[in-house]
């Protein structure tokens, strides 16, 4: 195929999605365009390199206008946790992309799925093969590469946070049957280097390729990557631990929510190997990491705070949509704390808001935010343990904890939208006027237990919310005395 191309990315926000449109923005033969459901979630600075499209497969009209002229179409889509009816959903999705393509006359198709075989697939793994057979049902039209990959390990993935979340707070684990497993983990980079060949390498008809690097368990996996990390771990198996156990084992000790927890437990008992070479007969110039190496580089992305995209990054229903409104409308309920700024510089304020959180903490009574997040794991929510991706910069979309960034206006406002189990919906907003911030927690309750759920709490919103403001304030406070502090010129006076 040509190297000069129009070239689009969906699920372009998400975690895999992220990585190749950066990684494509450096081919200058090569056009991008996004389909994305929040343009406001692409990076400023992106935005002036690609074109976008706002809408998701389900839209007709923006389909069409997505895929007008494009020759090379990249599904990045699935519906994990969108709700018990994701595998229709994710039919749907696949079939409505199918057509558009073939009606916009696009060349090729490139995909990419999960390791497996129908016969013993979890539901999400079978419904990500069937996706793969829905995109590529219609050869004659339309050319379809199918990757399939297992586990991905890159800073910021689901699987590598488990992984890293578990090794470094046990230092010995009950293990169950499942974890002898084999499965072949592929490093994040060598997946994006496959999915970029694909935009031109030379092949005819349809094509199916399995990535991934040796061939281990899930328990060699944990304890190549222990070494790695430079500790001791002990592994203990044990014969029955049930796959509801195991999931509440991981959101206790990851950032992981239940529901998600339990689907990954549940692929995790299939083996996902390798069915075929075709990466090596038709990408020989891709040589994979090896399995260190590639949890070495996770590691040093995190460690310099680099993290380029996580798991919770794409628009997910259940984990990590946001429903963006530029206010909050209303609310029935709400806890509004006012700081006097005392000439404090904006753009110093705004960088404190966006400090906190993390492992940078919650400022003020931090004990009690553990405990709310402790009390949201139990019933299935993302808790603190979520974290953020980086601890200073902050982007629409992103994680902050049991919160999700709905909006950012520089030097202005932080608005984040509550992913906590709450009955109802809840905001907390961050306002910089010209004197002071204005800090509210909106709350929308759903009946009757929602205002009981509000006034329960209240009497703990007086110290936590008040005082969470005043620490923003002074942290603030404390880097303007940084900046403004003179240099010391420790230059010898002269004899």
């Amino acid at each position: 195929m040509d190297c000069n191309c129009n070239v689009l990315i969906t699920g372009a926000t998400g975690y895999i999605g992220r990585r190749l449109k950066d990684r494509l923005l450096g081919h200058s033969e090569l056009t991008i365009r996004l389909l994305v459901r929040n343009k406001r979630k692409v990076r400023p600075e992106v935005l002036s390199k690609v074109e976008v499209v706002e809408g998701d497969t389900f839209s007709p009209q923006a389909l069409e206008a997505a895929l007008a002229g494009i020759d090379v179409a990249f599904y990045l889509i699935h519906s994990m946790g969108s709700g018990q009816d994701f595998e229709e959903r994710d039919r749907q999705s696949a079939a409505h992309f199918r057509e558009a393509c073939i009606a916009a006359g696009v060349k090729r198709l490139v995909y990419l799925g999960g390791l497996g075989v129908k016969a013993t697939a979890s539901r999400h793994l079978l419904s990500r093969i069937e996706t793969g057979e829905i995109l590529s049902a219609h050869p004659e039209s339309l050319q379809t590469i199918w990757f399939r990959a297992g586990i991905i390990i890159g800073a910021g993935s689901a699987s590598f946070e488990i992984i890293y979340n578990l090794l470094q707070k046990l230092p010995i684990m009950l293990t169950p049957k499942w974890l002898a497993t084999k499965t072949q983990p592929v490093a994040v980079d060598d997946v994006l280097a496959y999915l970029k060949a694909a935009i031109t390498v030379k092949v005819e008809g349809d094509l199916i390729v399995d990535i991934g690097g040796e061939a281990m368990s899930f328990r060699d996996m944990m304890l190549r990557a222990a070494r790695v990390m430079g500790l001791q771990r002990l592994l203990v198996p044990v014969p029955v631990i049930s796959p509801r156990l195991s999931s509440f084992w991981l959101i206790l000790f990851t950032p992981i929510p239940y529901r998600m927890a339990a689907a990954l437990i549940e692929g995790l008992k299939s083996e996902t190997v390798l069915q075929n070479d075709y990466a090596r007969r038709h990408f020989p110039e891709i040589k994979p990491l090896d399995y260190e190496s590639a949890v070495a580089a996770a590691i040093a992305e995190m460690e310099d705070d680099q993290i380029v995209s996580r798991w919770c990054d794409s628009s997910n229903d259940l984990f990590c949509d946001i429903q963006h409104q530029d206010d909050p409308g209303t609310p029935i309920l709400r806890d509004r704390q006012e700081i006097l700024l005392h000439g404090l510089a904006p753009n110093l304020v705004y960088a404190a808001i966006k400090s906190i959180g993390g492992g940078g903490g919650w400022l003020a009574y931090d004990v009690l935010w553990r405990i709310r997040g402790f009390l949201d794991k139990l019933v299935g929510g993302y808790g603190l343990n979520r974290g953020r991706r980086q601890q200073k910069e902050l982007r629409l979309g992103d994680a902050l904890d049991f919160w999700k960034v709905a909006d950012l206006k520089e030097n202005k406002r932080v608005l984040l939208l509550a992913q906590m189990k709450v009955p109802g919906r809840a905001w907390l907003e961050f306002d910089i006027q010209d004197d002071r911030l204005v800090q509210t927690a909106h709350f929308h309750p759903r009946g009757l237990l929602g205002r009981l759920y509000w006034y329960s709490v209240w009497p703990f919103h007086g110290l936590v919310f008040k005082n969470l403001a005043q620490k923003i304030v002074e942290r603030a406070a404390s880097m303007s005395l940084l900046q403004n502090k003179p240099d010391v010129d420790e230059t010898p006076a002269p004899q």
